[in-house]
Parts: C-alpha cells; sequence; structure tokens
C-alpha cells in the first residue's frame, strides 16, 4: 500500500505550516486525526482524533462543538493519506504537526501528540488483524475446500 500513491510532501507540509484546522483521513483506519491550531487565553491548540463524517457540514458542526469559544473557520484543509500510519512518522510529516504547535508555545499539547499517534497505530494494527481475520471483512473470492 505505501508504493503505491504519490504525495505532494510539498504541498503537505504547507498545508501542516498554514492551516487554522486540518483533518487527517486514512485507509487503515476509520477515525480521522482533527488539527486545530487555533488558541486563545483558554484553549491551546487540539490534536485529537474524531469520528469519520458524511459531510463538510457535519465536521463543521462537530468542530463547534470541540472548540465552542472558537467562531468556525473559513475551511478545513483535508489530507488523504493512503499510506500506513507509520510512514507519518518516516516522512517527517508528524515532526511537522508537532513543532508546529511547539512553535506557538504550546510545548505541553506537543507532548501529548504522542499519544495520539500510539492509538492511531494500534488502531490500525487491529484494522489489519480483523483483516487477515475476516473480522468485518468479506472475502472477494469463495474459500476454496
Amino acid at each position: 500500500m505505501d508504493n503505491e500513491y504519490h504525495l505532494d510532501y510539498d504541498q503537505i507540509f504547507t498545508t501542516i505550516r498554514n492551516a487554522e484546522v486540518v483533518a487527517f483521513r486514512f485507509v487503515t483506519v476509520p477515525m480521522r486525526l482533527l488539527i486545530d491550531n487555533r488558541s486563545n487565553e483558554i484553549d491551546p491548540p487540539m490534536v485529537k482524533l474524531v469520528p469519520r463524517v458524511v459531510s463538510a457540514e457535519e465536521r463543521f458542526k462537530s468542530l463547534k462543538m470541540l472548540r465552542p469559544r472558537f467562531k468556525l473557520p473559513n475551511k478545513i484543509s483535508a489530507i488523504w493519506w493512503p499510506r500506513y500510519i507509520g510512514s507519518l512518522e518516516e516522512t517527517g510529516v508528524w515532526d511537522a504537526i508537532v513543532k508546529r504547535i511547539a512553535d506557538g508555545g504550546f510545548t505541553e499539547v506537543a507532548s501529548e501528540c504522542a499519544p495520539v499517534l500510539a492509538e492511531l497505530k494500534r488502531m490500525e494494527r487491529e484494522e489489519v488483524a480483523n483483516a487477515i481475520a475476516g473480522e468485518g471483512y468479506r472475502t472477494l473470492w469463495p474459500v476454496a475446500r
């Protein structure tokens, strides 16, 4: 899976550096990684796993519920990640996410990113194991007996 898709890493890094709100969509994990870089005197930036939604409107509504003290952003940048979760680290994308938060003076929030990545990896391992075992999946070909 990790060799099939070309990703524009320059654009991904630019988005991470500049976007107010970014949502990563994964192939192997049903959850989304939502990064809200906005902050105020009460609320620091947020890095959180959230359920997938069926529409952009629903994502904006869920963001408003998560961050009620902020007005809605003009847009939520979406990054489709068709690779394994570990490749976020291998490509430097994860470090760029953490650096953006730390560079804003939020070192505590940056240190809270590691458990989010660990949870993504755990969910991916579980999903791969389910696919191998056939839990929640159907085969394309009948089983030969």
